[in-house]
């Protein structure tokens, strides 16, 4: 049919131009008649007029011969977008053969409903380390002359840079971890923290003066800590970071927050997101909150943690503690968040396209809402699961079958009362995760071990994910038509948790 028009348009563009022309020469050749009677001199613009107008049926013709190529080419790009349609409905006609089609509808309705819009998160993130990362240019520029800890390229971690949130879209706040390394002149060492009350592993972080007289490239330009008097240090160089953020030899949480969040106040007119948001640092005595709010009135939330790097492995030590937690600010916490953010990007680099991983994580967030189970607990027990069960049984029609393992995972775990922190010797870690070498062969530490102290929790927590489980829409009838006993389902029921 689009020949056929194509044809049709032509032939009418070539009447046009026939008719136009013939009209236009009619009354040339009348116009030259007339002025062959009068003068020569009129005969001879005729002949310049004569040649005109040949240029302009020129023109004319190659303006035709453009129309009908631009057609053509329009029609091409018409073909190729039908048959790529045509080819993706085959694809996915192909993946849903096998399925029933109560558990297609399903997995329609779950997408529909608990949708996850990855790219807009992804799109998101942007935004945020582009914000950083301007800001640090800016302090590197301003305390390029001092000795306040030297802030590396930022890290972005937490459920929202791994593509799952579970918040609504509005309450979802985008974490980024701020690795600190020490400025001239000093060094870190990690040192256990002997207070001892924090329920995960705790450090301190020492700094130590060292000297900068020799060396391979000693700097000239900066006085040594060590080896020049006080009178000589006050008047000439600024004060150490064991004066400025510290409590004594230790590095202080609070203080380094409280420098960073007086920073970003002063140098938000620096840089170009001033231009389009506008920025509110929000109370916080551990870490930098900001909300960023556009003319429109979408807000944007963002969290700077401050950590330090336990040697070249993705553990980090973290300033923020956890909610109804808060140690001394000396303190700082064992962090695994960059190690999984990690995993997660190995997951989906490895993983078919389509998976569903990110959203049975999300669907079973949202499913046990309000149980009062962590959001750890079920982020650990899907990373064991992408471990357990390989990658190509996380396609997106396996969506329904992932999301009951995972449950059933969940429940044999609490009746076992181990649930294993996934990153101590696991015989299934990807190589590209560099964890401390005292994470191989440690005794793993166990995430229930507090229902082993109190049976009243157990069953408490039992009773509230048998009721969530029984709230999700799983109907019975769609699990035995979706093949619920089969090879790809149920993987994990009845297997010891210690076993998982």
């Amino acid at each position: 049919m689009l020949i056929l028009f194509l044809l049709w348009l032509v032939q009418c563009l070539r009447h046009f131009v026939n008719v136009f022309l013939d009209e236009d020469l009619n009354q040339q050749r009348t116009q030259m008649m007339q002025e062959l009677a009068h003068m020569t001199v009129e005969q001879s613009f005729g002949s310049w007029g004569a040649v005109l107008w040949t240029a302009v049926q020129q023109f004319l013709f190659w303006a035709l011969a453009g129309s009908l190529m631009v057609l053509l080419a329009l029609y091409w790009w018409l073909r190729k977008r039908v048959h790529e349609v045509d080819n993706r409905r085959d694809s996915e006609s192909e993946e849903s053969e096998g399925e029933n089609p109560a558990e297609r509808n399903m997995i329609w309705i779950f997408s529909r409903r608990f949708q996850l819009s990855v790219p807009k998160l992804a799109s998101r993130r942007r935004v945020v380390q582009d914000l950083l990362s301007d800001l640090l240019r800016v302090s590197h520029s301003l305390f390029s002359d001092s000795f306040f800890p030297v802030l590396e390229p930022v890290i972005g971690v937490g459920s929202a840079c791994e593509g799952w949130s579970p918040h609504k879209e509005e309450d979802i706040v985008y974490c980024m971890f701020v690795p600190l390394k020490p400025p001239r002149g000093h060094a870190f060492h990690l040192e256990p923290d002997p207070t001892g009350e924090m329920p995960q592993t705790s450090m301190r972080v020492r700094v130590e003066l060292v000297c900068t007289c020799t060396g391979e490239q000693p700097d000239q330009n900066m006085l040594c800590f060590l080896h020049h008097s006080e009178q000589e240090l006050k008047r000439n160089q600024v004060a150490s970071l064991l004066h400025t953020l510290c409590t004594g030899p230790y590095l202080d949480g609070e203080k380094i927050a409280l420098w960073f969040q007086t920073f970003v106040i002063s140098a938000w007119s620096m840089v170009p997101q001033s231009r389009r948001y506008s920025m509110k640092v929000l109370p916080s005595c551990r870490s930098c909150k900001m909300k960023l709010m556009k003319a429109s009135g979408r807000s944007l939330f963002v969290e700077t943690v401050f950590s330090v790097q336990q040697g070249d492995s993705d553990i980090f030590l973290s300033s923020q503690p956890p909610e109804a937690q808060l140690p001394p600010s000396t303190t700082w916490l064992e962090s695994y968040a960059v190690a999984e953010a990690k995993f997660f990007r190995h997951v989906a680099m490895q993983a078919p396209p389509r998976s569903c991983h990110l959203k049975c994580l999300r669907l079973c967030a949202r499913i046990l809402e309000g149980s009062g189970l962590s959001i750890y607990a079920l982020k650990t027990t899907v990373m064991h699961l992408l471990t357990l069960i390989p990658l190509s049984e996380w396609q997106h029609k396996y969506l329904l079958m992932r999301v009951d393992d995972t449950m059933r995972y969940l429940r044999c775990c609490l009746e076992e009362k181990r649930l294993k922190h996934f990153f101590f010797d696991n015989e299934d870690m990807p190589q590209e995760i560099s964890l401390p070498p005292a994470f191989k062969g440690a005794q793993p530490l166990n995430l229930f071990q507090y229902l082993a102290q109190d049976p009243a929790a157990q069953t408490e927590a039992l009773a509230q994910v048998a009721q969530s489980s029984c709230g999700c829409p799983i109907p019975g009838s769609v699990q035995g038509q979706a093949g619920w006993g089969s090879d790809q389902a149920g993987l994990v029921e009845g297997v010891p948790a210690h076993e998982l």
